[in-house]
């Protein structure tokens, strides 16, 4: 940031204006970003973020069978590697919307706590209507999913043996279904893709069913899953597969095993488009930034700079960077500012 800031100094300057006839160096912007309220930073660009979502297009959304247009947005947990070695280790968890996977919040997981008690603070005090929450297994918590109802929203949540009751019934469910074959079109449906690429060839199976939806004690429960996943290496011949099983708020048939596939396969996109992006692209893992709040600050500053990157079209963020970098002027409209 100082180095950008040195070569384009007189520019920057001229564009500007500032009240003092010279740019911030490197230890007055560490100082900034070190004593920043960190509360404050990510509530203003968790407002900015839900303000840039709600301008983009439908990305990431099932339309049920009644009509209603759900947007998926996934939560997930990131460590900041970089400040490990110095003994100050910092995790966050984001909330990023499917599709474009703009970040919409992102909290730090207090020490000595992780993520199930950092989830309800994520979500809290956010209106979830025309929402689904999807989420990792960690998460999958009766109290979550009753808060996450009470916010007006759906979720998904994927389910293993950490709820072990809910998983053998599930288990059980889909591995010995009698009623099957007497109740198949009314209780049951599948949906099932195959893919080829990269020198790949995968297949997955999304079988849902209702029920079980008056049996459970839980939550707000519509259906239930199962997820078989195999993958094949052709050159090869190795072959790999996974059974993973899952719970949604979603009403069956509202929402059937389409759908249901899109949401869960849509979770990805925090860690395909953010996560990735912020270690690979923008090289945070690398970073050793560490003084007061500086790792939390850059981390939440470089979600903003994706979500501006994404609502500006850009899919490729190391093209973003090299053209932002070229032009001061760029760079200045995309974050708004405007010379005096």
């Amino acid at each position: 940031m100082a180095h950008w800031v040195s070569l384009h100094a007189a520019e920057l300057y001229e564009r500007l204006q500032p009240p003092r006839a010279s740019m911030p160096s490197e230890s007055t912007l560490g100082r900034a970003v070190r004593d920043l309220d960190i509360s404050v930073l990510e509530q203003r660009l968790a407002r900015h973020g839900q303000y840039l979502a709600a301008q983009g297009t439908e990305q990431g959304t099932i339309t049920t069978e009644s009509g209603e247009v759900l947007q998926g947005q996934a939560m997930d947990g990131k460590e900041v590697r970089g400040v490990r070695a110095y003994g100050k280790p910092l995790h966050l968890l984001s909330l990023a919307q499917h599709g474009s996977g703009r970040v919409l919040a992102q909290v730090a997981i207090e020490a000595k706590h992780n993520e199930i008690t950092a989830a309800p603070q994520l979500l809290a005090g956010r209106d979830l209507r025309g929402t689904v929450t999807t989420m990792d297994a960690m998460h999958t918590q009766a109290d979550f999913a009753q808060q996450i109802l009470e916010q007006g929203g759906h979720y998904l949540m994927v389910v293993k043996k950490n709820q072990s009751e809910l998983y053998d019934a599930i288990a059980l469910l889909f591995d010995q279904p009698p009623w099957l074959r007497r109740e198949q079109a009314a209780e049951y449906q599948v949906y099932r893709t195959t893919e080829k690429g990269h020198g790949r060839l995968e297949r997955r199976a999304l079988e849902t069913s209702p029920a079980l939806s008056n049996y459970l004690d839980w939550p707000g429960v519509g259906q239930v899953m199962r997820r078989q996943y195999e993958r094949i290496v052709l050159k090869t011949g190795e072959v790999s597969s996974e059974t993973t099983y899952g719970i949604t708020s979603l009403r069956f048939p509202d929402v059937g095993a389409a759908d249901l596939e899109h949401l869960w396969r849509g979770h990805w996109t925090i860690e395909n488009r953010v996560h990735r992006v912020r270690d690979g692209t923008m090289g945070e893992d690398a970073a050793q930034t560490r003084a007061g709040h500086a790792p939390h600050a850059l981390a939440a500053l470089r979600n903003a700079i994706l979500n501006l990157f994404r609502q500006h079209g850009w899919d490729n963020v190391a093209d973003a960077f090299r053209h932002h970098a070229a032009s001061v002027q760029d760079c200045l409209d995309l974050i708004g500012a405007t010379s005096r």
